[in-house]
């Protein structure tokens, strides 16, 4: 299985390839290491790799995906990227902005229900649409006093990553 961890500023793909006892063959990007792997104590491994050896010390974060990575010289942050990570990363980007009179998809998906029409004034933090990913919901909701200028789906219809889903035009007091 294969995750994508960041570390820092470094995004790498990490892959286990086989692991019997201790012994561990991973694939970082595309170099492969093969490691002797002990936990020491809770959260405290012990890694042997070419005959030198490193502890390292994992602390969870303010989420599951989430850690502190202690060395004997430093300490990181660090994340597991993983399909979850990267939808609701995705999913953050299509949301529409203060400002923004679009509403765009962030991944494709399937439109379960457009409660406004055309011509609609909606307000701040009112439901515009609501789109099926991943077999979870997402409502897009508007961030300020807007007009409905333009609809472009329909309930039903499928919606590709970016797509522009509903225009919207500032309403003018």
């Amino acid at each position: 299985m294969a995750y994508e961890i960041s570390i820092e500023h470094r995004t790498a793909k990490i892959e286990l390839l086989n692991r019997v006892g201790t012994k561990a063959l991973i694939k970082v990007d595309d170099l492969k290491y093969d490691l002797d792997i002990v936990e020491v104590e809770n959260g405290v491994y012990s890694i042997l790799y070419n005959g030198h050896s490193y502890n390292i010390e994992l602390i969870r974060g303010e989420s599951s995906k989430k850690f502190i990575v202690n060395t004997f010289a430093k300490t990181f942050n660090a994340e597991v990227i993983d399909a979850e990570s990267k939808y609701i990363h995705n999913r953050n980007q299509g949301m529409e902005v203060e400002g923004s009179n679009q509403v765009l998809s962030p991944m494709p998906g399937k439109i379960v229900k457009i409660p406004v029409n055309v011509g609609d004034v909606v307000s701040a933090g009112q439901t515009l649409i609501i789109v099926e990913a991943m077999k979870m919901q997402s409502e897009f909701k508007a961030t300020g006093d807007k007009i409905v200028q333009a609809i472009l789906v329909k309930e039903g219809d499928t919606v590709d990553s970016h797509q522009l889903m509903i225009k919207l035009e500032n309403l003018e007091i």
